[in-house]
């Protein structure tokens, strides 16, 4: 008996497995750029960088939190802690995150992780008709609504990002 193996990243399957309208954009990675990430892909992409979002895995009080933020800015670890009722927020190691997530760093996406962790997303986000965050691995992104990506990931929207 053969076993097809899955097309595509958790990420992607799980936009397909909610019927939600997306595109994926693929670039070519240069682990030798400059660049953070997120900004690599902005201008791989061609495309508005606030548009362009980073997920952070930060633990608050002891429970792993993503974060999901504008690449143009850094994440406000107290708003962050605020946002999901507790005291205080560190940066998860990055071990940590990707265990609890399935993806590397640099290519973690808010979408499809082994674990669902609780998320917060930047209010910013909802300023633009579609955003673009990580589909699983470096090099891939996927362009969606801001309203699918809360939808998807359970999320709560608030002010998590500073310029």
């Amino acid at each position: 008996m053969s076993r097809k193996a899955p097309r595509g990243t958790p990420a992607l399957l799980a936009l397909e497995e909610a019927g939600v309208a997306h595109t994926v954009r693929a670039y070519e990675h240069d682990p030798r750029s400059g660049l953070s990430y997120g900004a690599e892909a902005a201008a791989a992409l061609g495309v508005e960088p606030a548009r362009v979002l980073k997920t952070l895995v930060a633990d608050v009080d002891g429970r792993l939190v993503v974060a999901v933020v504008p690449v143009t800015g850094e994440l406000d670890l107290k708003a962050l802690a605020a946002a999901v009722g507790g005291k205080r927020a560190t940066m998860a190691e990055p071990g940590v995150a990707e265990r609890a997530t399935g993806y590397v760093v640099g290519g973690i996406s808010p979408l499809g992780q082994r674990q669902r962790l609780s998320a917060v997303v930047d209010s910013t986000a909802t300023e633009h008709a579609t955003v673009l965050v990580s589909a699983g691995r470096r090099g891939l992104d996927v362009e969606l609504s801001p309203a699918d990506l809360v939808a998807l990931t359970g999320a709560t929207t608030a002010r998590i990002g500073r310029p």
